[in-house]
């Protein structure tokens, strides 16, 4: 019965983050919800059960779609590790870009997954945008959507380093973040060695 009550669910979640008739539509919707790299965690040692929330935020805009984003680790949830608002925009070209903005006061909104609403105090110009980390999205022949940041002009000071890179992969069923960080010589110096976060779709 479990087995049957997980093939549905996966079937609606697919089903959902395929309703829309274009990529930004499909995309919008394949973002929203809650994932776990929990599996992932339990089979290798070298990456951290840890929780992914993403919802949308200020609806009403025309600007793209504006999103939430907060990760922290299972084990605490009330001290996130990472909070991110991002625009989804379509591109001339037919590609997706997926802008990322740092929080004034990151604290102030820890959990507002929870209560989306919370963002209705604040407006894009209040947030600090993260030049050089957009990533180029492109729809992939599965469905699935994959992207990265251009160059070396996302910046970064996390354990010395001098830029940092992102790699995206997002379906239905689950997203696939590589964060890493490099030094001025191009050495690695922060983020997984092997792959990236595999965050399953929990809801």
């Amino acid at each position: 019965m479990k087995s049957a009550s997980f093939a549905l669910f996966f079937l609606l979640s697919a089903t959902r983050a395929l309703a829309g008739d274009t990529p930004m539509e499909r995309l919008t919707s394949l973002l929203v919800g809650s994932f776990s790299s929990g599996d992932q965690a339990y089979a290798d040692r070298s990456y951290r059960n840890a929780t992914l929330r993403c919802v949308r935020i200020w609806p009403e805009r025309t600007d793209g779609a504006w999103f939430y984003a907060e990760q922290a680790l299972q084990s605490a949830p009330e001290q996130p590790y990472r909070q991110v608002v991002y625009q989804l925009t379509a591109t001339s070209e037919g590609a997706l870009e997926l802008r990322s903005f740092a929080l004034p006061d990151p604290i102030a909104l820890t959990n507002a997954w929870r209560e989306p609403v919370r963002f209705n105090k604040l407006v894009p110009s209040d947030l600090l945008a993260r030049e050089g980390c957009t990533l180029t999205l492109q729809v992939q022949p599965d469905g699935s959507f994959m992207g990265t940041t251009t160059g070396q002009g996302c910046s970064s000071d996390l354990n010395g380093a001098a830029y940092a890179t992102a790699e995206l992969t997002i379906a239905p069923d689950r997203i696939v973040s590589w964060d890493r960080g490099y030094n001025a010589a191009g050495r690695q110096v922060w983020g997984p060695l092997n792959g990236g976060y595999v965050f399953k779709r929990v809801e």
